[in-house]
């Protein structure tokens, strides 16, 4: 596959939309499900951190997805046609809640394309700045980094663990989470995500080289960040940050952990043999 010019996707740089969603209750309702939350029919009044990600879909016609789920290149993104993407890390920071039940809108700017090469060849990453905010202005402030790929993850993906970052062991909170097929559907639903290695385990296996299905980055940030908020509901989250370091799949069963440094939180989440798969830090008062 030639290598792909970031230099002709510079006229992408600067590029905006502008979305309009309403801070509904079923999203909540439903994903409060999803993580299995003792008390699934008390709605908050807020957004907990993170949950905007259940707004702002993507709705393209079925006519319009590709053969991986994802819609097909061009529009608002950069028509890169390495073919593996997904979603590499976020820094966001919550300036104040959105209440449930208000109009908000997101204005969705792609901020820079970046070359780097990697193990697996050529990997492109794509900086788009989300700004949430409703009548009042702007509440939250995200920084999204999207890789593209030009190869298999298969080399990737089954590394040994000698070969991957070991994970932290110094934690002081820790949640087993069981990554079974109807979790990652559920979330995939709420989250409008068609792309096929989170639940179509033929196609993830065969055509992308995983060895089983992926758990969604933003699922395990979700996870990582409740972990940190649901024992302490007197404090606020005011930023958070994380980065995919190696895949999860729904082969074995996964640790959120993390531990305090006065207002910093260190969280992590560590795969079956002791490898990071995600680090993350919040910032709380």
């Amino acid at each position: 596959m030639s290598l792909e010019n970031t230099e002709s996707f510079e006229a992408w740089v600067g590029r905006s939309e502008v979305r309009d969603d309403q801070v509904t209750q079923a999203p909540i309702r439903l994903l409060q499900a999803t993580l299995n939350d003792a008390v699934p029919d008390i709605l908050p009044a807020t957004l907990p951190p993170l949950w905007h990600w259940l707004y702002f879909l993507p709705g393209e016609r079925h006519s319009l997805i590709g053969s991986d789920g994802h819609p097909q290149r061009g529009g608002f993104m950069p028509p890169i046609s390495l073919p593996r993407r997904m979603w590499a890390g976020s820094r966001l920071q919550f300036l104040r809640p959105l209440v449930v039940g208000e109009r908000i809108q997101r204005r969705s700017t792609v901020e820079r394309v970046q070359t780097k090469s990697g193990r697996s060849g050529q990997l492109i990453f794509v900086t788009v700045r989300h700004d949430i905010g409703d009548a009042q202005g702007v509440a939250i402030r995200e920084l999204r980094d999207i890789v593209y790929r030009e190869a298999s993850p298969r080399a990737v993906a089954s590394a040994p663990a000698s070969q991957l970052t070991p994970a932290p062991t110094d934690e002081q909170f820790s949640r087993t989470i069981v990554p079974d097929p109807v979790l990652l559907m559920r979330y995939s639903a709420l989250t409008f995500n068609g792309h096929r290695i989170h639940y179509d385990r033929s196609y993830a296996m065969q055509e992308e080289g995983y060895p089983g299905l992926v758990v969604h980055g933003p699922l395990i940030a979700t996870l990582l960040i409740e972990a940190l908020r649901r024992p302490q509901p007197g404090k606020t989250i005011r930023s958070f940050e994380f980065k995919a370091v190696s895949p999860l799949f729904d082969t074995a069963p996964f640790t959120v952990n993390g531990k305090l440094e006065g207002n910093t939180a260190l969280l992590w989440a560590r795969g079956p043999e002791g490898t990071l798969a995600m680090l993350a830090r919040a910032e709380i008062e």
